[in-house]
């Protein structure tokens, strides 16, 4: 084991085995606080136990994935697509961004806040 000497005192060098550096998405941190406010009990369970991050991360995936995929298909159905970008960028704005929130106002129930 190695240690750094800081000051007065020899701090050992610890790392996190599997520890993933990249930063945890949108919905992984709305489901964070979520289970900070609502569910304490199970988030400090989770949290000393080392199954918080991975959960996170889970959640931000399947949210992630499950919002993407009803954006493409609202883009589909109501042809949204590239051609539409090249006319008319604001209007191809406006709809993706309505099609996110309605996809998000399924999937945060379904997944986030459950």
């Amino acid at each position: 084991m190695t240690y750094t000497k800081i000051g007065d005192y020899l701090i050992p060098d610890l790392e996190m085995d599997g520890e993933d550096d990249t930063p945890l998405g949108k919905y992984g941190m709305l489901r964070e606080t979520f289970l900070q406010k609502h569910h304490h009990g199970t988030y400090t369970s989770m949290l000393l136990t080392g199954r918080l991050e991975p959960h996170l991360r889970e959640i931000d995936q399947q949210a992630q994935e499950q919002v993407e995929r009803i954006v493409g298909n609202l883009k589909r159905l109501n042809g949204v697509d590239e051609r539409m970008k090249a006319n008319d960028q604001m209007a191809w704005v406006q709809a993706v961004n309505s099609f996110v929130a309605q996809a998000e106002e399924i999937v945060l129930p379904e997944i986030v806040y459950r």
